[in-house]
């Protein structure tokens, strides 16, 4: 019996022991804060997660693309980006990850972040019969120009943005000249944001380019339409997105991906923690309602992401064992 007691009381201390060094290991981590709206909430989410749910130590660090891919790849530092947008440095990743300096955990954006030419639902769902660009410039009178309701209008980007690159050359590309539709310069991106919510605050309808996740597709609902065609990299590389091809041909937006990436040295060390960013993910209408929710409150990234926490548990308890679950909401 003395034993068993003293063998009970050893399995315990070293149950304890596990549990303190499982603790340990997660230690202090550096998250990198994109300066995007939807990146900066991923970015305070999983803080709040780590810490409160795993009891890491987390600070959170300003982040951009490249840069931040060049110090986790030739530092080791910051530990996490939360929302990295690969498509620019695909090749460059996938040379890191096979030389084990960096690991890739789950597409955060589990859509992919989207580009393209919406129209509100309330006019995709009074005309079924649109649900193409083609078919939408079939129709001038559903989208009329705010300077000339005759003309149909199609809204450009902001000027200096790619987009208005990609937007003026499938305008000419789609010849909508010839179907009685003038593009219209927004000028910034508050004009192209104020452009939407006039039309909704007005009921008639609108036409152009816009993307997710934002605020705006939060608060408005929008319908995305097809061109018809895939994505064609090679046209799009060579034309679509060249100022002033002479011959732009129809194509579709690419297919922004973004995944959480991590360095190799804090997977290692991370054990359960390195497991929920494996996990955790959204769609792109979750992330809409609550950027929209942030825009409207006028609150910050960190607001944004107990935002989420308090209103969103039937999802992100999904990603998290049920006693790391209880942590979290226990400090909400």
């Amino acid at each position: 019996m003395r034993f068993l007691c003293t063998s009970i009381v050893l399995a315990a201390g070293l149950f304890a022991t596990a549990g303190t060094a499982a603790a340990e290991g997660c230690g202090n981590v550096s998250i990198a804060e994109m300066k995007w709206a939807s990146a900066g909430i991923a970015a305070n989410f999983d803080k709040i997660i780590l810490e409160a749910g795993y009891g890491c130590t987390v600070t959170i660090v300003p982040g951009d693309t490249m840069p931040t891919f060049v110090s986790m790849d030739q530092q080791g530092t910051p530990d996490i980006a939360s929302e990295f947008w690969v498509n620019a440095v695909r090749t460059e990743l996938d040379n890191a990850i096979k030389a084990n300096r960096l690991v890739q955990a789950a597409e955060i954006l589990s859509e992919g972040a989207v580009e393209g030419w919406w129209i509100p639902k309330f006019i995709a769902d009074a005309n079924p019969d649109i649900r193409s660009v083609q078919d939408a410039l079939k129709r001038p009178d559903l989208f009329p120009a705010p300077d000339n309701p005759q003309q149909g209008g199609i809204y450009n980007c902001p000027t200096g943005w790619n987009c208005q690159i990609s937007t003026s050359n499938l305008f000419r590309a789609l010849a909508a000249d010839k179907d009685g539709f003038t593009l219209i310069d927004t000028g910034s991106p508050q004009g192209l944001d104020d452009s939407i919510a006039a039309a909704f605050q007005k009921k008639v309808g609108w036409l152009g380019y816009y993307w997710a996740p934002t605020a705006i597709l939060g608060k408005y609902d929008m319908t995305r339409l097809s061109f018809g065609v895939s994505h064609d990299k090679a046209e799009w590389d060579s034309c679509t997105a060249v100022p002033g091809c002479a011959r732009p041909q129809v194509n579709s937006y690419p297919l922004s991906r973004a995944f959480t990436i991590t360095t190799k040295a804090f997977a290692d060390r991370a054990g359960p923690a390195a497991d929920y960013l494996k996990k955790r993910a959204w769609d792109n209408s979750t992330i809409n309602d609550v950027l929209a929710w942030q825009d409207e409150h006028h609150e910050s990234t960190r607001e944004a992401a107990l935002y989420f926490l308090r209103n969103y548990a039937d999802l992100w308890t999904q990603w998290v064992p049920a006693d790391v679950a209880a942590k979290v909401k226990a400090t909400l």
